[in-house]
């Protein structure tokens, strides 16, 4: 379908016609040259004298020329543009903001991966992560990491590989040596804040011992629950643990039922996945769908419509021109033919 950026620009349609009824007459000068014999040279050329101007006036096709050439520019400056069928776009609707611990704590080797080896929290969580976000590719993901303060790491974004790079460079302590758990939830806050999809989730992994926050966990925890962020908690480390390693339990199920979450204890690897699974049936996906229409730009089109016709009038005055000439030069020498051959009046005597 052809629609025009600037249709307004057909209002100058009319102005040739304006300037052809209101401009005055354009008027030339030309020399003349006095000749001799001026009656012989009318009556050999067979033209009519005439006194004063001699208005001169274009052909039918001369005008027709000029008046589609008109409507050419016009229509280029209207900027038309050719709209394709409606393309439908659909995204995911969910943001997921992974905040993670980086605490001191997070360094204690109590987690087995799949090799059996014994590894620290921290690449434990790494490690699910890892797998957690390939099924992601619908949804837009973000990073937080908190030890004495909290960080945005990744804003929410569609490039998974790169957000799983961030992650992959955080190390244990790079944020402090302590735990900021209800900042961390107040900057998720801060950022869910910009964001206009429905559907919000912020999955905090960490031992719940806070010890750095300005603002208590329960507190960020109920502003959360007002600006509809269900927060689902995961539970880093031992129960039984004790002092800095210690898991405050309590905490991590008061903020996750406040806001409609839910609280995982992930002891080991395995209880990790089966977190992340249960977060993925309680989490549906959901799709806004963005329809948009591809537009093309043919403004050179009427330029190259309105040359196309120039040249091919062109072309047809030169061969109009090559015909008359030839023309002209068969009557001359067949006049030439009669001026030479005797009369046979003459060839009888």
């Amino acid at each position: 379908m052809l629609e025009f950026v600037f249709p307004y620009c057909f209002a100058l349609l009319p102005l040739p016609l304006l300037v052809y009824w209101l401009a005055p007459v354009y008027k030339e000068k030309k020399d003349s040259l006095q000749v001799p014999n001026f009656k012989q040279m009318v009556e050999a050329t067979g033209e009519k004298p005439q006194r004063g101007a001699v208005l001169l006036n274009r052909k039918f096709l001369q005008r027709l020329l000029v008046a589609i050439t008109w409507v050419c520019i016009v229509s280029a400056l209207a900027k038309p543009e050719m709209v394709g069928q409606p393309i439908v776009k659909e995204r995911s609707a969910r943001d997921l903001m992974i905040a993670v611990d980086l605490s001191g704590s997070m360094q204690v080797e109590d987690f087995t991966n799949t090799q059996g080896v014994t590894v620290n929290r921290l690449t434990a969580v790494k490690e699910v992560l890892s797998e957690f976000v390939k099924g992601r590719e619908d949804d837009r993901l973000g990073l937080i990491l908190f030890g004495n303060a909290p960080y945005l790491q990744a804003p929410f974004t569609n490039d998974i590989p790169t957000w799983q790079d961030l992650l992959n460079e955080a190390q244990i302590g790079m944020a402090g040596p302590s735990t900021a758990f209800g900042d961390a939830i107040g900057l998720a806050i801060s950022v869910f804040e910009n964001e206009q999809t429905k559907n919000r989730v912020l999955i905090v992994l960490t031992d719940g011992n806070d010890t750095a926050s300005k603002v208590r966990p329960v507190d960020a925890g109920k502003v959360a629950a007002s600006y509809d962020i269900k927060i689902y908690t995961i539970a880093i480390g031992d129960p039984e643990a004790i002092g800095e390693e210690k898991v405050d339990l309590e905490v991590l199920e008061s903020i996750a039922k406040e806001t409609g979450g839910a609280n995982f204890e992930a002891l080991n690897r395995k209880e990790l996945e089966q977190v992340y699974a249960t977060i993925d049936e309680m989490e549906p996906e959901l799709f806004d769908s963005q329809s948009f229409r591809p537009r093309t730009s043919v403004q050179f089109m009427p330029i190259a419509l309105a040359l196309a016709l120039h040249v091919v009038m062109f072309l047809l005055l030169l061969v109009r021109n090559y015909v008359k000439k030839m023309i002209s030069n068969k009557q001359s020498n067949v006049n030439l033919q009669k001026q030479a051959t005797p009369s046979g009046d003459n060839e009888n005597d």
